[in-house]
């Protein structure tokens, strides 16, 4: 096992690699799979429920289309729901952990 090996044996041990792990893994886990589900939910409904999804709402505008354009809003809510996530909660543990690392070199 050469140094770098070794080194990050030494890191991912410790406790705040462990937390930060631990905080990105609940929070990517569980929104994939809100997402994932949403998404089956649409594709589902468009298969198995076309008379539902061909409702008009307004105009032109139909339960389909509306479902169809709220997949890109859910995308980019998710997105800055994340960027203010790692911005509060995982950022700073992951500057403490990268200054422990840089700090042993």
């Amino acid at each position: 096992m050469d140094q770098s090996s070794r080194d990050w044996l030494a890191v991912e041990a410790e406790p705040e690699f462990q937390e930060l792990r631990r905080r990105l893994r609940n929070f990517v886990f569980p929104v994939t799979g809100l997402f994932l589900g949403w998404y089956l939910l649409y594709v589902l409904l468009a298969t198995y429920a076309s008379d539902f999804m061909a409702v008009p709402v307004f105009g032109n505008i139909n339960i389909g289309l509306l479902f169809g354009l709220l997949q890109f809003v859910s995308t980019f809510a998710i997105t800055a729901w994340y960027v203010r996530f790692a911005d509060q909660r995982f950022d700073p543990l992951a500057a403490k952990v990268r200054a422990g690392i840089e700090g042993e070199k």
